[in-house]
């Protein structure tokens, strides 16, 4: 039965189109004014476009009716695409030239295993370039001398940061006028380390916070000089040794080959202690309990010192420890929703220290309460924990209570957990108790009396859990590898072997062996060369290689891009972010992390290189683990990459010919051509201009061969062959046919060689497509598709429309060109058509209309009933095709010709809701873990030190206030910031880590559809009372588009929620004023395009505190280190700082009371205490 149409009133000339009027109808929206069509079309579809006659009834088309519209276009796009896509004579030029090539097999088992060797022999050859350093420092710092009065000039040494100290006259050496003798060296640039650098000698790190001229770092800079001969020795027996560095616990790095410090007008806070490789190698796992005091005693600046002492604290854990932070009074809770012990990854600290600035000081000091709270932390074996060292940390300003029942209940005799406690700020409490309860539980007890104590004190307790490893010997001198992380001195992402270095000296004949750490040993490894032993073009563009370690995270994986350098934290993306999850993964990162074998093939979804699509995919996934780490690798390969094509070459006549057509002298007859650009000979100069590249390429080719041992003999016989294949298919099909005919603007071919050719020459000027084939979206979805696929141009939100002039915008339309060569099947090369969309626009309205004959449209009597078309009626109905993306491709509406490329919802929100909701398209939300994220400006903090309590005037007017400790705190901050001030200010452009200048990461949330279940016709009708739509929808056999025709919205409350398809972040609060550097603000999230608009969403992507719990399976480090009978626990912590002298305290209340200006500081930024 045929529905009528609708009119709103009489918004047109003559009759009515229904028998009744659609209440509550707005005006008709604007019509966009008709372009003229740039070319005639053939057949039929050349005749001009009449206007319907005003004297007829129309009623919307029955669904045989629009079934008949889509084979038609079906029929239109599969003609095309056999004349100009040329996909069997592309097969036939193949068979022809079998003789030039062979066909090679990818044997998955056998390539992981061959891969996985060779990477177990580079790291195997840094394993042992480590122990040679180890065993040498253990050695060198056994046989030195304690000098107690060595003084600065006796010690010759590399300083690297002298340079950058020398130029700024406020610099603390300059200041305290430095006596060492520095070395000045000259370097040369080496690409390998991406530095200039000095083969001769080391170079020497000593953090800012650090006094250089004291007897222990003399004395440590005496002994390790030694290493530097081991480190050359080292590079002589391995040439390809990066980075090899001796952190040690005293603070200092000595690191060879030596280079100037990066950033050298920056203030330094690198502290090797600090960094994940060295976290990583002093210690064993740690589950820790962070316990605050939040008694109403606790108050201004102690309390503040606490919230930047947890958050340091915090930072000195790694992805192999759990944590959890509590608060206290009367009664102990969580800081954050976490409920138990939580991984330390990066987002889990982040929502401790949020939550750290929410703490408030009240009430009564209750030891007792944190203590039993945290020991039932620590005792829940229903939780995924580390199940190695267990400690408590706790914060107080003081208290009487030894809670000694405590501990008999939990923790003794055997002393499992061991207590750390820290008295912070200024007070008159008896510590005696806090030193105590750290004495009784193998633990240490420290003094934070101002924030310059907080670093060092927050850290010195991995030289205790060193202990037992020390005293435990050969058995703990294993070798670990890092995370990935971001290498300080600019070599990119790198992991890194460590190992620790233990004192082996004796106090004296029968004394106690030493049980210190002296720092750990490290050797890098940059991710690009573990990337160069994987293949690199034999997998085809959507197969590839990937490594996890024992925590599911990535070492490898073609998605592993973090879009911030610089950062302090590890990079962590979990095998499952990288891709898109599912229980089949789940299943192969578990049996990966166990270490085993495997080999699985799944139907997975797989998300598009420019992140716009989604495609259900086949892949056969194979893995095996790295012997000798804790890594395991993997293999990615789709059923059609099995078999890959290796050219052979032979004729250099042949060789010739072929590479003639790759000069731009042939271009004009032959086609543009584009080469991809890859490492084909050592000598071939990079560019990102493709001109200009394959001008280098062509330059160098006359100087070698395709044989030269200096060249990828792979790549440039493939490219060469794929240069010859695809002229000849310019001179079978291309150069005959006339493409204005059929409305195109281009035609092209890509293939597994490296080549692109698009045809005619003059197309080249509009080609956008990436020249590397694996990295054109259109190329890696076409191997993943059957039939034809569609990608109109990408259009964002926020930029203006489509230009429609000169008919330059096209759509690409691309198919795989599959081949059978022996029974072996493989898709070497992709070839497709460049539509012209004006033109096809038009061409698509004539196909979806009722047109019988070659003459005009078909016309409607007065008393008859005839069906609406697209052409005739496209002033009530709407036709579109949709790709599976939900992008526009084609409209019969004119208007609509410049939002093709936009996702449907923002064209008509309406419409497609109701494809969503009638399963036509199904919704695939995910998150992207490696985003980069600029921080919001903070407001003006005034002319205070960042961090420091500033008290209020009605302190001032206090007289108790001038006789607390909160007095003597902050006159001692102020101190502390005259003699080393640049801990409390730095310029704006140049702070390390300033959130100026410097980018986080942060989660952002894509949302992209793909098509559903619904394959067949269909039709609905989107039900909104009096102005309810009729809809037909149906998929296009063969092609990635859906048909879609609908009634015109002429109604304005039928408004419903929009889709979105775009990359969306979060909107985070300013940073606060109270915000300490350790615990920054978060930042406000930019979008990463011009089309990202904020948008609500969970501030670090899936909440985190549903998250953890259900965690994500992982194993620790298989070794633990935790306790040893013998160590000697004595040694558990005394008082660090000097107390109040009444001289001191007078004269700086007199300078306050008189009114001297502080010194001039500049705005305050909540991100400058950031390190990398």
């Amino acid at each position: 039965m045929a529905v009528p149409a609708r009119t709103c009133g009489a918004s047109r000339p003559g009759p009515a189109l229904t028998a009744r009027p659609w209440p509550g109808c707005g005006p008709q929206p604007g019509r966009g004014a008709r372009r003229p069509l740039s070319l005639l079309l053939p057949s039929l579809l050349l005749l001009p476009l009449l206007a319907a006659p005003g004297t007829s009834a129309y009623s919307f088309p029955q669904q045989h009716t629009m079934q008949h519209w889509a084979r038609r276009l079906e029929q239109e796009v599969d003609g095309v695409m056999r004349i100009f896509g040329g996909v069997q004579q592309l097969r036939e030029i193949y068979k022809d030239n079998r003789n030039l090539f062979e066909v090679q097999e990818n044997e998955p088992q056998k390539l992981v295993e061959t891969v996985a060797g060779d990477i177990e022999s580079l790291l195997d050859r840094k394993v042992q370039a480590l122990k040679r350093l180890a065993d040498a420092a253990e050695n060198f710092q056994k046989a030195h001398r304690w000098q107690d009065n060595i003084k600065e000039e006796d010690i010759m040494y590399y300083d690297a940061k002298a340079d950058a100290e020398l130029d700024d006259p406020e610099s603390e050496d300059v200041e305290r006028g430095s006596k060492a003798s520095t070395l000045r060296l000259d370097f040369i640039e080496d690409p390998n380390f991406k530095n200039k650098v000095n083969y001769s000698y080391t170079a020497v790190q000593i953090p800012t916070d650090i006094y250089k001229g004291s007897t222990v770092i003399l004395n440590e800079l005496n002994w390790t000089e030694a290493l530097e001969n081991v480190f050359i020795e080292n590079r002589r027996q391995d040439p390809t040794l990066l980075w090899q560095v001796f952190g040690s616990a005293t603070g200092v790095t000595r690191y060879y080959p030596a280079t100037p410090w990066r950033a050298p007008k920056k203030i330094d806070l690198y502290d090797v202690r600090r960094r994940p490789w060295y976290i990583q190698g002093a210690s064993s796992p740690k589950d820790m309990v962070i316990i605050v005091d939040v008694s109403g005693s606790v108050s201004g600046l102690t309390l503040k010192l606490m919230k930047t002492s947890v958050c340091e604290m915090l930072d000195t854990l790694s992805d192999d420890d759990y944590v959890n932070v509590a608060s206290f009074n009367e009664k102990a809770q969580p800081v954050s929703c976490f409920t138990h012990l939580v991984q330390a990854n990066v987002r889990n600290k982040k929502v401790f220290k949020e939550a750290v600035q929410g703490m408030v000081a009240k009430g009564t000091t209750g030891y007792k309460a944190g203590f039993e709270y945290a020991f039932d932390q620590l005792q829940n074996s229903n939780i995924t924990r580390a199940n190695c060292n267990k400690m408590i940390m706790m914060f107080t300003d003081g208290g009487e209570d030894r809670v000694q029942d405590v501990f008999e209940k939990y923790n003794w005799p055997n002393r499992t957990v061991r207590v750390f406690t820290f008295s912070v700020g200024q007070h008159n409490y008896d510590v005696t108790p806090l030193q105590w309860m750290a004495c009784a539980n193998k633990g240490y007890y420290f003094e934070i009396p101002s924030i310059g104590a907080i670093r060092i004190n927050t850290q010195e307790y991995l030289d205790v859990l060193g202990r037992p490893m020390v005293l435990a010997g050969k058995e703990a001198k294993q070798v670990q590898w890092t995370n990935v992380y971001e290498d300080a001195l600019g070599l990119g992402l790198v992991v890194t072997g460590t190992l620790p270095v233990f004192n082996l000296t004796q106090d004296g004949p029968g004394e106690k062996k030493n049980q210190l750490i002296l720092g750990v040993m490290g050797i890098d490894v940059a991710l690009n060369d573990i990337k160069r032993l994987t293949p690199n073009y034999t997998l085809g563009a959507n197969g590839y290689v990937f490594a996890i370690d024992l925590n599911g995270y990535v070492l490898l994986h073609p998605n592993l891009k973090p879009q911030t350098t610089n950062f302090r934290e590890p990079v962590t993306l979990d095998f499952l972010d990288a891709e898109l999850e599912d229980e089949n993964k789940e299943e192969i990162r578990r049996s990966m992390i166990d270490g085993n074998k495997g080999h699985k093939q799944i139907r997975t979804l797989v998300k598009s290189l420019d992140e716009r699509y989604i495609d259900e995919v086949m892949r056969n996934y194979t893995w095996v683990p790295i012997r000798s780490t804790n890594y395991s690798l993997g293999l990615v390969l789709p059923p059609y990459s099995t078999f890959y094509l290796q050219a052979n070459l032979s004729d250099q006549i042949l060789q010739v010919k072929y590479f003639e057509f790759l000069l731009p002298s042939s271009f004009e007859s032959e086609g543009h051509v584009f080469i991809a650009p890859r490492e084909y000979c050592k000598d071939l100069n990079a560019s990102d201009n493709n001109t200009e590249f394959l001008k280098n390429f062509i330059e160098l080719m006359e100087k070698v061969t395709p044989d030269s041992k200096q060249c990828n003999n792979f790549l440039l016989h493939n490219l060469i062959l794929d240069t010859g294949i695809t002229q000849q298919l310019v001179e079978r099909v291309w150069r005959d046919q006339d493409l204005n005919t059929y409305s195109l603007l281009a035609v092209f071919a890509a293939t597994d060689g490296g080549i692109t050719r698009v045809f005619p020459n003059k197309a080249a000027e509009d080609w956008t497509e990436n020249p590397e084939p694996f990295n054109a979206s259109f190329y890696r979805r076409s191997l993943d598709n059957y039939g034809y696929v569609f990608k109109p141009p990408h259009q964002d939100t926020l930029l203006r429309p489509l230009e429609l002039e000169n008919d330059t915008v096209g759509i690409l339309v691309s198919t795989a060109v599959e081949l059978s060569l022996g029974g072996r099947t493989l898709r070497p090369a992709v070839v497709g058509v460049k539509l012209d969309l004006e033109a096809w626009a038009e061409k698509f309205k004539v196909l979806a209309s009722n047109r019988t004959h070659q003459d005009q449209p078909q016309k409607c009597g007065p008393s008859s009933h005839c069906e609406m078309d697209c052409e005739v009626n496209n002033e009530d109905l709407l036709c579109v095709l949709i790709d599976d993306g939900g992008f526009l491709v084609l409209s019969n509406q004119n208007h609509q010709w410049d939002q093709v490329g936009r996702f449907f919802s923002e064209v008509d929100a309406n419409l497609m809701l109701a494809l969503y909701n009638n399963s036509f398209y199904t919704r695939k939300e995910s998150y992207d873990y490696q985003a980069a994220c600029a921080p919001q400006p903070p407001g003006n903090l005034g002319a205070a030190p960042r961090g420091v309590f500033v008290p209020t005037i009605a302190d001032f007017l206090n007289l108790a206030w001038w006789t607390s400790a909160a007095a003597w705190s902050l006159f001692q901050q102020l101190l502390y910031g005259l003699i080393y001030h640049s801990w409390f200010q730095a310029d704006p452009a140049e702070a390390e880590g300033s959130s100026e200048t410097r980018e986080s990461s942060c989660v952002m949330k894509q949302t992209q559809y793909y098509f559903g279940s619904v394959n067949a016709s269909y039709n609905a009708i989107i039900d909104c009372g009096n102005c309810s739509r009729l809809f037909h929808a149906q998929r296009l056999t063969n092609t990635n588009l859906l048909f879609v025709v609908a009634e015109k919205p002429l109604c304005s409350q039928c408004e419903a929620g929009r889709l979105l398809q775009k990359e969306t972040h979060c909107i985070l609060p300013p940073p606060s004023p109270q915000r300490t550097p350790s615990c920054p603000a978060r930042p406000l999230r930019a979008a990463a395009a011009a089309s990202l608009t904020p948008h609500p969403c969970p501030a670090d992507g899936p909440e985190q505190c549903e998250l953890v719990q259900r965690p994500r399976y992982r194993r620790g480090p298989h070794i633990c280190f935790d306790y040893n009978a013998t160590e000697d626990t004595s040694d558990c912590g005394r008082g660090a700082s000097f107390p109040p002298s009444l001289g001191v305290l007078v004269s700086l209340q007199l300078l306050l009371l008189l009114g001297l200006p502080p010194r001039p500081q500049p705005q305050a930024h909540a991100h400058a205490s950031r390190r990398f």
